[in-house]
């Protein structure tokens, strides 16, 4: 996924009280306020961006859904904040690994998600949900001021930076995720999802029923220099960085899971 916007490049802990995934006691969101100018009242997002209650819907099916085929453990959700603009970078084994994330995450999560999937009744389905669809080949302007609306409406983005399922190892991440974050300084959420697919098949068949599948974020980090700066030196300085933390928290992730 590269994605291009007349301003890109050519190439374009839980606080005292809470719940460990940034809830009180009661349910509600816990923890600071979003930044100047990302406060918004429920239900309103920002212009172009999908509506988070779709994505909230989507989370409530999918919560059901994945935690019941599967045997789902998650750790480090409470890394995730309460509120505010959030990046969730994972890794893409298997096709269901944007489900899983959308089912565990403890915020609902619009994804860009390739346009190959809306297809048929899924289209309307993925976009009743919340999700974008994004042309990983071409320039896709739609795609982009969405994903940017969802940003500025201090929602959750949700990307798979190495833009198509691979071994799921962040070896080769595509300048997309950098840009978002350096132009809007959300925090970008590592998130490593490990037993979704089984390695070495070609075609990778669904884990089997009851099969554990662990899902574990990381601390956030901002990428870039601070600086805001979007060059393509500066983009991929921060793509480097984003990429050297993404795997430094994989290896940590399999560490402590003993995948």
């Amino acid at each position: 996924m590269t994605p291009r916007s007349p301003q890109s490049p050519p190439d374009g802990r839980p606080q005292d009280g809470q719940g460990r995934n940034g809830h009180d006691r009661k349910g509600r969101a816990a923890g600071p306020d979003r930044a100047a100018g990302q406060q918004r009242r429920p239900g309103r997002n920002a212009a172009g961006a999908p509506p988070e209650r779709g994505a909230a819907v989507g989370r409530g099916i999918s919560i059901p859904l994945m935690r019941g085929l599967w045997r789902t453990r998650v750790l480090g959700a409470w890394h995730v904040p309460a509120h505010g603009p959030v990046i969730l970078a994972g890794n893409h084994s298997h096709n269901i690994d944007g489900p899983l994330l959308m089912g565990t995450a403890p915020r609902p999560v619009h994804f860009l998600v390739k346009k190959q999937a809306f297809i048929g009744p899924l289209d309307p389905f993925l976009r009743s949900i919340g999700q974008i669809a994004i042309d990983r080949e071409n320039a896709d302007r739609t795609a982009v001021t969405s994903a940017l609306g969802v940003l500025e409406a201090g929602g959750v983005l949700g990307i798979f930076p190495e833009g198509t399922r691979s071994g799921g190892d962040f070896a080769e991440l595509r300048a997309g995720l950098a840009y978002f974050a350096v132009r809007t300084g959300a925090p970008v959420v590592p998130v490593a999802v490990l037993g979704s697919a089984r390695q070495g098949r070609i075609v990778r068949p669904l884990p089997p029923l009851r099969a554990r599948v662990d899902i574990v974020f990381g601390e956030p980090f901002t990428a870039g220099d601070g600086s805001g700066r979007r060059t393509r030196s500066a983009l991929d300085d921060a793509t480097r960085q984003i990429q050297d933390r993404l795997t430094a928290h994989l290896a940590e992730a399999r560490r402590a899971t003993g995948r």
